[in-house]
């Protein structure tokens, strides 16, 4: 009897172990931070971030920055976090780039979950700054904290198990460009890919919701290729951080038709489970008035955390989650 009480407090100490880590890095994602980055991200400084202009050269600089200052190493094969390519955009050849950057596994280091936002918004119109605060300036700096959380947690011995590749996409705004142009040049090999955790507008409220709690998040697509993908999507949200999770746009017949619109597609359509995590649109999308202070800061680090800890779970699973088999 005695025996069995101190294995069962051994197996205890385990679970709980391992779920301390997680929140004990979720810690280091604060609104105060997010607040801080965005403000910069989303600046007239950055000028709308437009595919190859001078504003998106700032932001794929800061971004680069950051990961060198945080001691996260580049994607192989990149020129210093930057996978180069040009683009045709209107006629026109535009040099433009991802921003890419890795935390290999300590375990499976030849697993990729893949966390990603675009980088791009759609730049200056007749003299106005286009910020895009929300989109996807928020999806952005999420990345960057989430990132951060996960480098503590390797300095501290700690790391994931699988590969963390932290992908900031050009070109979204033009037609999925830069996203598209990864799964055709791939960095790291699409079968070896477990998952994408997009991250599309995440920092404001949808006014059309009939229920006003902000506490929710849209996700879109965690079900269409694999099943234990949304069950672990689930049951994080449900250990850690208890959002509503609102599946209105995932449904096949959505007019809106999300699912094929953000960068996540792109990983779909080479069979790769993916989850896009989703605010729904507002007044100011893809409006000069989106900008850093209309974002809800406590909410968008909610939703940060859930992400972190989804991500969290899928690196260090014992197996790499399965892909439906019908």
């Amino acid at each position: 009897m005695r025996l069995s009480f101190v294995l069962l407090l051994f197996i205890n100490s385990i679970l709980y172990g391992q779920i301390d880590l997680s929140i004990k890095y979720s810690k280091s994602i604060t609104s105060k931070e997010l607040k801080e980055l965005l403000y910069v991200y989303a600046s007239d400084y950055f000028e709308g971030r437009d595919t190859g202009e001078r504003g998106q050269k700032i932001a794929v600089d800061f971004l680069s920055n950051y990961y060198r200052k945080q001691n996260i190493d580049p994607a192989i094969d990149t020129n210093n976090y930057f996978q180069e390519m040009i683009l045709k955009i209107r006629d026109k050849n535009v040099e433009t780039e991802n921003v890419v950057a890795i935390i290999p596994g300590s375990e499976t280091p030849d697993e990729f979950i893949v966390i990603s936002a675009h980088l791009d918004h759609v730049g200056v119109k007749n003299g106005e700054i286009y910020n895009g605060a929300d989109d996807d300036g928020s999806g952005n700096v999420a990345m960057l904290e989430i990132a951060e959380a996960f480098q503590i947690a390797v300095n501290e011995n700690n790391g994931p198990k699988r590969s963390i590749v932290f992908l900031h996409v050009t070109g979204e705004e033009k037609g999925l460009l830069g996203s598209r142009y990864y799964t055709e040049n791939p960095i790291y090999p699409l079968e070896k890919t477990v998952a994408n955790l997009n991250i599309d507008m995440i920092g404001r409220l949808d006014p059309k919701r009939t229920d006003k709690d902000p506490n929710y998040i849209y996700l879109i697509g965690s079900d269409k290729l694999s099943i234990e993908l949304h069950e672990v999507s689930e049951n994080v949200n449900r250990k850690y951080t208890n959002l509503i999770l609102d599946y209105t746009f995932n449904a096949d017949n959505d007019p809106n038709r999300f699912y094929y619109r953000s960068d996540h597609y792109n990983f779909a359509k080479n069979n790769i489970p993916v989850i896009f995590y989703f605010n729904g649109t507002h007044e100011d999308y893809h409006q000069p008035t989106d900008t850093a202070d209309k974002i809800n800061y406590d909410i968008l680090e909610k939703r940060t955390k859930l992400i972190f800890h989804t991500a969290w779970e899928l690196a260090n699973m014992p197996n790499r989650i399965q892909l439906n088999t019908n």
